[in-house]
């Protein structure tokens, strides 16, 4: 039986979109504490550099930090070119970039019977621009970066693709429509990608985090006076049989896990790391 000590990843590059973020950045630790080579992509270059050298000085892999925009080709191409040149061929792509808008956010979870035209507070007054920025960056991001960047993988025969999702994913959350679509659409282009690249030697996963604060969430979650939990925030710790928010260190294993040879039969499936939310039923 293969040993889990996950040797094969050793001095393999990965490469991960997002990376300059909360989750990202806890990600590329565990990536880097296993001997991996690893690029941070981030819309924010100073942010990625910063990040990698930050990681490269703690762990002593090699991190690079390059800026990177997941909507443009002509982006990712460009950081391919740069990434083969430091790094040499993508072994690994993992697909973090995303998040939520304001612009995208209903004010009301419901809408109030007593105050139908409220507008600007549902569904209704919701703009298209917002929802289409939220949804092509979770979505279309993902589908982009995956043509770029996974070529190397399909012609070397092996590799994984790991995407991010989410909870939203499996039953859309209140207030934030553009972004449970995206993530839904993430998780069907998981198995679609994973079917079609079966013969390849390359798979395709994903991982739903549950609830961990973010700079994306944290005016949903956190009310930004008084520093409490807000209502929205409680429901979730309630509804969450852990009863606590998920520290981002605790989805390096199961990333890891995906991306290593122990998971060498597994493609096409979604990994919750959730504390128990997807499980429980509310009573």
């Amino acid at each position: 039986m293969k040993k889990a000590d996950f040797s094969e990843l050793v001095d393999k590059t990965c490469v991960i979109t997002g990376g300059a973020g909360v989750i990202g950045s806890s990600i590329v630790d565990g990536l880097a504490a296993t001997g991996m080579k690893t690029v941070i992509l981030d819309i924010n270059a100073e942010l990625a550099t910063k990040v990698a050298g930050e990681i490269q000085s703690k762990t002593g892999a090699k991190v690079l930090g390059l800026k990177a925009d997941v909507l443009s080709k002509e982006s990712l191409e460009a950081a391919r070119d740069t990434i083969h040149a430091e790094f040499g061929r993508i072994h690994y792509l993992i697909n973090g970039a995303g998040g939520n808008s304001p612009k995208a956010t209903t004010k009301v979870e419901e809408m109030d019977p007593g105050n139908k035209t409220e507008w600007e507070n549902n569904f209704f007054g919701l703009g298209l621009e917002g929802f289409d920025w939220v949804f092509n960056l979770n979505f279309k991001g993902t589908l982009l970066t995956s043509m770029i960047l996974g070529k190397d993988m399909v012609e070397d025969g092996a590799g994984a693709i790991l995407n991010i999702s989410s909870m939203t994913s499996y039953k859309p959350l209140t207030k934030v429509p553009a972004y449970s679509a995206a993530k839904a659409a993430v998780n069907n282009i998981t198995e679609w990608l994973a079917v079609h690249l079966a013969k390849t030697g390359v798979r395709v996963n994903a991982i739903a985090p549950g609830f961990f604060l973010t700079q994306q969430n944290r005016f949903l979650l956190v009310d930004e006076k008084t520093g409490k939990w807000t209502a929205r925030g409680e429901k979730i710790i309630a509804n969450t049989p852990m009863g606590r928010y998920g520290e981002v260190e605790e989805l390096q294993g199961t990333v890891l896990y995906l991306l290593s040879d122990l998971a060498r039969f597994v493609t096409g499936i979604v990994i919750p790391v959730d504390g128990g939310y997807s499980a429980f039923g509310g009573v």
